[in-house]
């Protein structure tokens, strides 16, 4: 499984005695071949952030339709503010992506795209749009076995 963090981040909430820290962990999990999950958790340590967010992810798998090594057509995925369209490309094209875009088609086993990021910069929306853009994906057959029947 591929496990990548995209984003921690630290909050801060004053008491009495000064500020104490708390923190988030937004992860991908992946297995390379089509099945990707998105994490998020959240915890007074950094380490166990971490766990929680990937425990997360593990627990909401899902199955994209992948063409090869890229997408099987272009498709725009949308999740609050963040917006990112995925573009196909030919073999040898690599991943033409940045932060979270990269992260999630990478533990997807997408290797070569063309992608941008559109409306928000905030890595959950974005790491969201891409999640919801890859579950749009249908290959030929999805739409031949519709047609029929």
């Amino acid at each position: 499984m591929i496990e990548k963090v995209v984003f921690i981040n630290r909050c801060a909430k004053v008491v009495k005695g000064g500020r104490r820290f708390s923190f988030s962990a937004l992860a991908v999990v992946g297995d390379g071949k089509g099945r990707l999950g998105v994490g998020y958790g959240k915890a007074n340590e950094v380490p166990e952030a971490i766990k929680k967010s990937t425990a997360h992810a593990h627990k909401h798998m899902v199955t994209v339709k992948l063409k090869g090594d890229t997408i099987p057509h272009e498709v725009l995925g949308e999740y609050d503010g963040g917006k990112v369209l995925l573009r196909p490309a030919t073999t040898g094209t690599g991943l033409i992506a940045g932060g979270g875009v990269r992260a999630v088609l990478e533990a997807a086993g997408v290797k070569n795209v063309l992608t941008k990021s559109l409306g928000s910069k905030n890595h959950i929306a974005v790491v969201n749009a891409t999640l919801a853009g890859l579950r749009q994906l249908r290959v030929a057959d999805d739409f031949a076995t519709a047609r029929n029947s």
